[in-house]
């Protein structure tokens, strides 16, 4: 059953594709007379509802609990951001933060800082910091590598958990792609078969057969929210395992892992969570599994006695058995940094900011986008919509292009979607508004509208 939906008033008609109005693929002269950030708009003929809407946001954002929090993040003047589904914002104390691990803690303490400034023991220390944000208690995350590279080692665990004789690995058919690949080499690895499924279809389909099941928390390219603890507990009925990917959920919505007894679950933290570009990424263990979690990838830091140098492998303790090699200290530190900006903030005041913010968004949007020319394959159900909106036009890289040329940051996903992020942290009404008033002069019919 198709996602898509026409948005009244508009008619049916990360990781980012186009960052900051470059793109090979539209003609230079799409947006050649426009400065980034400034809005060739400006001084247009306000639309009918436009004094209105903005007057709603105006008391939306002086009402907002967390507005108070975009203080803790710096970003451009002149530039509405909502790209945090594929990269967030700057936290204010990151520059700070990383100079000392720069200057003091690798420049002047060199190799003592790795117990000085505990830099053996961030792996752990940083995944207890993420733990309350996915609703897991401590000493089960663990941070460090890629998406990928943990993807992998949770895959694989899995299925050396299941029971005997079963043979199939159900993976989510519309996975971001990565996690397609990876997928398909852990089921070679383990002697299972993958069987790519629809979320929507994938409960008759937890069979007996079925050791694993791996599943996406939030669609990345339509929006939609996956129910987890159902999903869940079918794939238990079934006597798999279920992993689950958190990368497009943590940090903009409850997740409950432990409430809900997931097996295995990881993320990145450079979209929600505002960890910098490539910040590594972490690994749920249940604390249930960990004594016999197989990691397909024991390496040193992973032994029980790194120091003690053995050729036999010795898994660790804990949650602390899934680390690989030496961590990446500078981006490792700098998420720790980061993740100061979740001081005091309840992620459930986050998720209804959120919804609060779509709802907003999809109004607007309805309002000053012209009939016709978009449609949402994003779910309006707040049960089943993550903290993105993702709506379908033609020509859609070119007028993301236009977009960020104006100064309204999202992104673009092949062949016809625009992306838009929604991160409670930092956006405020006033930007829904905003993005939603520029997308609508983008695509609108009046002289000097690009693609009207």
């Amino acid at each position: 059953m198709s996602d898509t939906r026409p948005i009244p008033g508009a008619g049916r008609g990360g990781d980012s594709d186009v960052r900051f109005g470059v793109d090979s693929d539209v003609d230079s002269d799409v947006h050649s007379d426009v400065r980034f950030g400034v809005d060739p708009d400006s001084a247009a003929a306000p639309h009918p509802a436009e004094a209105g809407l903005r007057a709603r946001a105006a008391a939306l954002d002086a009402a907002d609990g967390l507005g108070k929090l975009r203080e803790r993040f710096a970003l451009p003047d002149g530039v509405t951001y909502l790209d945090g589904n594929s990269l967030g914002a700057l936290p204010a104390g990151v520059p700070d933060a990383v100079s000392d691990v720069v200057r003091r803690q690798w420049g002047e303490l060199l190799i003592r800082s790795w117990d000085e400034s505990g830099w053996w023991t961030a792996p752990e220390r940083i995944g207890d910091r993420i733990a309350p944000l996915i609703g897991a208690g401590p000493g089960q995350v663990t941070v460090g590598d890629s998406t990928s590279v943990n993807l992998f080692k949770a895959l694989v665990g899995a299925a050396r958990l299941a029971a005997p004789g079963r043979t199939r690995m159900l993976v989510d058919a519309a996975t971001f792609p990565t996690d397609g690949y990876i997928a398909a080499s852990a089921a070679r690895m383990t002697g299972l078969d993958v069987v790519a499924v629809d979320p929507g279809d994938v409960v008759p389909e937890m069979t007996s057969d079925t050791a694993v099941v791996l599943l996406n928390h939030v669609d990345y390219r339509t929006g939609r929210l996956h129910d987890l603890p159902a999903l869940t507990a079918a794939a238990h009925a079934a006597g798999a395992l279920v992993v689950w990917d958190l990368c497009h959920s943590a940090g903009a919505l409850p997740v409950g892992l432990d409430a809900h007894a997931v097996d295995l679950a990881v993320g990145c933290t450079y979209k929600y969570l505002n960890g910098g570009p490539g910040s590594p990424a972490y690994l749920y263990v249940a604390e249930r599994h960990q004594e016999s979690f197989d990691s397909p990838l024991p390496g040193w830091n992973g032994h029980a006695d790194p120091f003690a140098m053995t050729p036999a492998y010795e898994p660790a303790p804990g949650a602390a058995r899934a680390r690989v090699g030496t961590p990446d200290i500078l981006s490792m530190l700098a998420l720790e940094a980061a993740l100061d900006v979740w001081e005091g903030v309840d992620v459930e005041d986050v998720r209804a900011k959120s919804l609060a913010l779509g709802d907003f968004f999809l109004e607007c949007v309805a309002a000053y986008v012209p009939e016709g020319r978009v449609e949402s394959v994003t779910p309006a159900g707040h049960a089943e919509r993550g903290s993105q909106v993702s709506l379908r036009t033609e020509n859609a890289r070119a007028v993301m292009t236009e977009l960020i040329a104006r100064g309204v940051v999202g992104d673009f996903r092949a062949p016809d979607v625009l992306r838009f992020g929604f991160t409670p942290l930092y956006v405020g009404f006033a930007d829904a508004e905003r993005a939603a008033r520029t997308l609508g002069r983008t695509l609108g019919p009046a002289t000097g509208h690009v693609f009207g």
